[in-house]
């Protein structure tokens, strides 16, 4: 058998282009004892990814050049010598940008399509819930009546956000790029009010008028000018979760901006950075809540479904510019 494959060819300098992948095909090797032969079904695609297309340190290792890409991905298990893994179950972890792959499933998790649709385990009852769950749990703190404002919030981490800050009774005011993503946050996710950044001339003005008792809590997706704008309304032991900067991922130069350090010394304020893995050994926590949430209908999960193993490199690179509503998944073929 054999299976198309996608290696990382160039290290982006800026926005990363098609040019910076290459597909290539491989033999699959035959199963071994312990082994178990996977299809992969849906491929997500997340902004932290540009990061790993960087030779640089980080929290994680950077993408070798010329091997295959990895992210979180569900697939089917089509062949077991595993007898963990039954034949024709579903798995999901993270796994290498593949149509077919051996794995000992090791740090692989069965997941159950009868109870939710498997795209989800990639999405709010994956790692983009969990970040979410876990970024307001331990850096948010939220209390019922805050403020709450979300950049990205029309992305799958910002908009399970935002319904997790409404769960709290929480006041929740979400910033995007379209007014159809606007009307989104506001119908289908609950928030109570949203800003246009693309038609919004003025995004601290903007931002005080939907704020008129200031920002406690701010879950900073974006980075740049935007979070720039809300310390300015931080209140008093406000916090900023800082999750990603999307809007400087591409930069090829340090970008310049306010100088946060007098708006949180006036204010005692906090602000945080964090990746999901820092709470790795409370993730069935995590994902018991969101199921339970999702179950009972009280938590929704938007998707951008991309279809084609050969898309997966232009869907992740249309994440930057805003082409998703919620979480941009690849069905493969």
């Amino acid at each position: 058998m054999k299976s198309n494959v996608i290696k990382l060819k160039n290290r982006p300098e800026a926005k990363p282009t098609n040019d910076d992948f290459e597909f290539a095909e491989e033999q699959v090797a035959d199963l071994k004892e312990g082994e178990i032969l996977l299809k992969s079904i849906y491929v997500s695609v997340d902004p932290y990814l540009r990061g790993r297309m960087r030779d640089q340190k980080s929290y994680v290792e950077p993408f070798k050049l010329d091997e295959p890409i990895t992210s979180s991905i569900v697939a089917e298990v089509i062949e077991s010598k595993n007898d963990s893994f039954k034949k024709g179950s579903h798995v999901h972890g993270m796994l290498a940008w593949k149509q077919y792959q051996i794995s000992t499933g090791k740090d692989l998790q069965t997941v159950d399509g009868a109870k939710a649709p498997l795209s989800a385990y990639l999405g709010v009852l994956g790692l983009t819930g969990l970040t979410a769950y876990f970024g307001l749990e331990e850096i948010g703190k939220l209390k019922e009546g805050e403020t709450v404002v979300v950049s990205g919030a029309a992305g799958a981490v910002g908009s399970t956000v935002g319904q997790i800050a409404k769960l709290k009774g929480c006041n929740v005011v979400g910033i995007a790029g379209t007014d159809e993503k606007i009307d989104m946050i506001k119908s289908d996710f609950g928030f109570d009010a949203g800003i246009n950044y693309e038609t919004t001339d003025n995004i601290k003005k903007a931002l005080a008028d939907a704020c008129p008792n200031g920002i406690d809590v701010y879950w900073d997706n974006v980075g740049g000018e935007i979070s720039d704008a809300v310390f300015f309304l931080i209140n008093q032991k406000a916090r900023i979760v800082n999750c990603g900067a999307i809007a400087v991922y591409n930069d090829t130069e340090i970008p310049k901006g306010v100088s946060p350090q007098p708006f949180l010394i006036k204010n005692s304020a906090l602000m945080q950075g964090f990746i999901v893995s820092n709470y790795q050994d409370r993730f069935q926590e995590g994902i018991s809540q969101l199921a339970q949430w999702f179950g009972k209908g009280k938590l929704k999960h938007e998707e951008t479904i991309v279809e084609g193993f050969d898309n997966i490199p232009q869907a992740f690179i249309d994440l930057f510019d805003g082409k998703n509503k919620g979480k941009m998944v690849v069905k493969v073929d």
